[in-house]
């Protein structure tokens, strides 16, 4: 099978618990569900079993929730699910390589997909569960990044976006929706440097289910403190134990002392769609994707 020439299937690395809402939940209970199970999508439509969908209408992320809730200042407690969901999910088929699944999620900037198997939804594959599996390879992109001098200084951005720590979540959410990112480097006053960094999960996670005002709750309440930082000569499987380790996705780049760049793990996955492209659009042209 193709698929299986461009690495293993999307299928072997799936999760199979599907977490379901029905599209007539609020937001405020999403977000209640996405921090309990530690998720950042959930699906809509009509559980089934425990962990299975008898169907599935829409998806709904965390970044849908910053930018279609907190950043136009929605009613959680009130807005239906529904009204905020991507539809339809974006899918890939069950039997497709994970070079696929991460080529589109780079060309679609999502970071979660549906997995089809037999015309059914039966699963979800992360850019988390992308980035364990490219990292356990003993060969391919990752492994030969370990020859490249200074890996993590190819890897990381230089434009560093930063917000104030008394500006508010309303305006770290509406940053993040202008600028299609998913994080911001927390800045002190005169002197201070960064003090943390604020992501969509805290946006989500740590403020929706307290129904916290986010024009009034300044951004240094739900930061991610103290920043964490990596040096430049450190390699690629470094950053991801310490990310692991920290719990965060997001690192701090320095160069004898002084910030370089931020690497988030989603900067790996992009560059790898970024090398693999060839191959999948050579394979897309001649109209087979298994």
């Amino acid at each position: 099978m193709a698929a299986r020439a461009a690495g293993q299937t999307v299928g072997e690395f799936m999760c199979r618990h599907l977490e379901v809402v029905e599209r007539t939940a609020t937001v405020l209970s999403v977000a209640e569900r996405m921090r309990r199970c530690k998720v950042g999508s959930v699906l809509v439509g009509i559980p089934g079993e425990p962990g299975q969908a008898r169907t599935v209408e829409g998806i709904v992320t965390e970044t849908d929730l910053v930018r279609r809730v907190v950043a136009r200042e929605m009613p959680a407690d009130t807005l239906a699910v529904d009204r905020v969901m991507t539809v339809p999910p974006l899918t890939v088929g069950a039997e497709q390589s994970v070079l696929d699944a991460n080529q589109l999620m780079e060309q679609h900037r999502v970071r979660h997909l549906c997995v089809t198997e037999n015309g059914l939804i039966a699963g979800v594959i992360s850019a988390r569960d992308l980035e364990r599996y490219f990292l356990s390879q003993t060969s391919g992109p990752v492994s030969e990044l370990d020859d490249v001098h200074r890996p993590l200084g190819v890897l990381m951005r230089r434009q560093i976006e930063t917000i104030g720590e008394r500006e508010t979540m309303l305006e770290a959410a509406r940053r993040m929706a202008e600028l299609h990112i998913g994080a911001l480097m927390v800045t002190g006053g005169s002197g201070k440097g960064p003090l943390g960094i604020v992501t969509e999960s805290n946006l989500v996670r740590d403020a929706l289910p307290y129904s916290l005002n986010p024009r009034d709750v300044p951004v240094s309440t739900i930061m991610n403190q103290p920043v964490i930082t990596i040096d430049i000569n450190r390699t690629v499987h470094d950053a991801n134990d310490l990310m692991a380790e920290r719990g965060v996705r997001h690192l701090v780049v320095t160069e004898h002392g002084a910030i370089v760049g931020i690497l988030s793990a989603r900067d790996l996955i992009r560059m790898i769609s970024i090398r693999d492209r060839p191959r999948f659009l050579q394979e897309g042209s001649k109209g087979g994707k298994a």
